[in-house]
């Protein structure tokens, strides 16, 4: 099966300075590829060049066999789905109508959205757990509730794919579960999920494969248990890590603190 998504010979970066070269990627139908690298690896400047939110400064972006570049913004989006880092709007918006808008790249120009489509919205925030904040303002919600309400948004965009820029981010515990059962089940559905996280147990817990990004270079791709090792960790985080594996068959990865 041809990727839903791909970097070939990707470079990357803003204006003429270049952040990543030479990133070769492939996101497949019916998996969680995860990205991990510390702060100002590159992640997110990567992820808004394969939406085409940035130009490419060298190689290409092909969605389902097409190049990016030959697709309009309607079309990308009914494609790829995109969750942001969680922001705070500039209107008052009602949470409702925010998610809402995932239905704009299947609208007809100048078409309102239609009862089924708000009848979705409401369905992603329920699966989410936050039906309650549908008639709240979006300004006076918290951090994190923002972050599910956007991906509650990408759900309702019905696209095949979606790319999740630290989805996590700013979220309990419990809702950090809620998100990851919630992208587990995304792809069990068929979608391919490309998501940047700095817990590489997520990485653990969820991802068909892995990568590795640091200072714009893909230090490695792969499953995770053969990319996210104590060296690997280390070499790229520069903190010692103990990889192990619980009884339950789960992998997680622990700091070793300094006494």
């Amino acid at each position: 099966m041809s990727g839903r998504l791909a970097a070939r010979g990707l470079g990357f970066g803003y204006g003429a300075t270049p952040i990543g070269r030479n990133i070769d990627l492939e996101l497949r139908a019916g998996e969680v590829f995860c990205l991990l690298g510390p702060n100002g690896s590159g992640k997110t400047t990567l992820f808004k060049t394969l939406l085409g939110l940035l130009p490419a400064q060298a190689g290409e972006v092909v969605v389902d066999g097409t190049p990016l570049k030959e697709l309009s913004r309607p079309e990308i989006a009914r494609r790829i789905a995109y969750v942001p880092q969680a922001h705070t709007a500039h209107f008052p918006f009602r949470v409702i109508d925010m998610v809402v808008m995932g239905r704009t790249a299947h609208l007809g120009l100048f078409a309102a959205p239609t009862s089924i489509d708000r009848q979705r919205a409401r369905e992603a925030l329920a699966l989410l757990g936050i039906a309650e904040l549908a008639e709240r303002e979006y300004t006076r919600i918290s951090g994190g509730q923002r972050q599910l309400a956007l991906v509650a948004r990408a759900l309702v965009q019905d696209a095949p794919a979606i790319v999740m820029d630290e989805p996590t981010a700013n979220l309990d515990f419990g809702n950090q579960v809620i998100v990851l059962s919630e992208v587990k089940r995304l792809a069990v559905r068929g979608l391919a999920v490309l998501l940047s996280t700095h817990d590489p147990d997520h990485a653990f817990s969820i991802a068909s494969r892995v990568a590795l990004l640091d200072h714009g270079r893909l230090v490695d791709q792969g499953m995770p248990q053969t990319v996210l090792t104590s060296d690997k960790l280390k070499s790229v985080y520069g903190i010692d890590v103990i990889v192990g594996r619980l009884a339950n068959g789960q992998t997680v990865c622990a700091p070793t603190y300094r006494s």
